[in-house]
């Protein structure tokens, strides 16, 4: 495989993660950097605190989509399956560190999604209805995106569909996206996490 083509698919991955919806949206709304605003995460979570629930829907799709064509734009390369899962996977590392903003942004669950939704289907439509039914009944998003970013690998492990590559890049996508929650998972443990709906003054 030309190595040209892969670092092509590698750089698109990055070059169009790194663009904050959250950001872009809350400037236009609201004239805020919505990473001072509430939990101070450029995601759809914070922005649905920040600006409500039409905003935060068009930020949770709009990300999602970033995954997605990521993925779409390094096939056209010709590259092969394993390598636009690179490419997704660096369209959620430059949703996280976005080089157009200073390397801070969110946490990446939107994006993750458009990437697992694309190459893992049926592991993700799983865990995402497992998400969705932890949310409901907890009011805890992180909660339920946690359950999702670690089921989705696991699930297309035990299906046995997948190749060794997806399941190592899908392991690497959840134990970045584990990490980029520790501090959700902390306050999880001790009863603090906010939950959905529930305001959050900044905290950076």
């Amino acid at each position: 495989m030309d190595i040209i083509n892969i670092i092509l698919a590698i750089l698109i991955g990055y070059f169009i993660g790194s663009i904050s919806f959250s950001y872009l949206i809350a400037k236009k709304i609201k004239k805020v950097d919505i990473r001072t605003q509430g939990s101070g995460n450029a995601g759809a979570t914070n922005t649905l605190r920040v600006l409500g629930w039409g905003p935060a829907i068009a930020v949770l799709l709009l990300d999602a989509s970033k995954g997605i064509v990521a993925v779409l734009l390094s096939y056209l390369l010709g590259v092969e399956g394993w390598v636009a899962f690179l490419a997704g996977l660096f369209a959620i590392v430059g949703h996280n560190w976005p080089i157009y903003y200073g390397f801070r942004g969110g946490k990446g669950v939107a994006t993750t999604i458009g990437v697992f939704a694309i190459l893992v289907f049926i592991p993700a439509l799983i865990a995402g209805g497992v998400a969705i039914l932890t949310i409901a009944l907890t009011r805890y998003v992180s909660l339920g995106s946690l359950f999702f970013i670690i089921l989705t690998p696991i699930l297309a492990a035990f299906m046995g569909e997948y190749g060794t590559a997806y399941i190592i890049l899908a392991t690497v996508i959840g134990l970045l996206s584990l990490w980029r929650h520790r501090t959700n998972i902390q306050r999880l443990m001790k009863g603090t996490e906010s939950k959905l709906g529930q305001k959050k003054e900044v905290t950076s």
